[in-house]
């Protein structure tokens, strides 16, 4: 059912899902007043994206939109509670998140909406996973893998560019160890660089790759990023 326009917050980590839900919530009419980003202190948080998420304030520079951040600490419960206060003072009648397949973070969204008389907007949820990310790549979202975790991703990955290749080898993984293809299970994570939307885009400077064989995951660490100027564009004259 689609929602008429109204003023929504965006639910986003800087991410390939929620970034391309915010721009579909945007090519829908709706108004984003504002990105906010829920700031987990346990990097095994059920519902938020950890790595890299001090990036989120280059990304809202680049999307020209507000961030606001939410700090989280605790477990499950905690992190549900948390994001009812977060949304409790946003002032938006919607919320966008780009939840594709987890009932578990679509009923903890779709359960704060209703205690406070908001609307949830998901675009992604039920989407093909392989169906998606082509279109992700077709739209021009140009997204770096920041996070591995899980068998069939080794270190090789971290830093690799999602294009149709990449799709592609995603595709066999799947076949084989049975991912999500869209990484929806947490088996990684991802960076927006550039997307159709941004007014600058997110220059890496300096990043290093931490493996831990043990717990077979890996973490591209980004240390220093900037914005610049997409080409093309009009200089900045700031």
């Amino acid at each position: 059912m689609s929602l008429s326009p109204m003023r929504v917050v965006a639910l986003c980590s800087g991410g390939k899902d929620s970034s391309y839900a915010l721009w579909l919530a945007m090519r829908s009419g709706h108004e984003v007043v504002e990105v906010l980003a829920m700031v987990p202190e346990r990097e095994d948080s059920w519902m938020y994206h950890t790595a890299n998420i001090w990036l989120i304030d280059a990304f809202g520079e680049c999307a020209g939109l507000p961030v606001r951040k939410f700090a989280v600490r605790g477990g499950q419960e905690a992190e549900q509670i948390a994001l009812r206060r977060a949304l409790s003072k946003s002032g938006a009648e919607g919320v966008v998140s780009g939840v594709i397949a987890s009932r578990y973070q679509l009923t903890a969204i779709e359960s704060a909406c209703a205690l406070l008389g908001m609307k949830p907007v998901t675009p992604l949820w039920g989407r093909n996973p392989s169906g998606l990310m082509r279109e992700i790549v077709r739209e021009g979202f140009d997204t770096i893998i920041t996070l591995v975790a899980a068998e069939g991703l080794g270190p090789e990955w971290l830093g690799r560019r999602i294009d149709m290749g990449c799709v592609e080898d995603l595709e066999r993984v799947s076949e084989k160890y049975g991912i999500n293809v869209s990484g929806e299970g947490g088996e990684y994570e991802t960076l927006v660089l550039d997307a159709p939307f941004f007014r600058r885009r997110i220059e890496i400077l300096e990043a290093r790759k931490i493996w831990r064989e043990s717990e077979g995951r890996g973490i591209l660490e980004v240390k220093r990023a900037k914005t610049s100027e997409k080409p093309g564009s009009t200089p900045d004259r700031r």
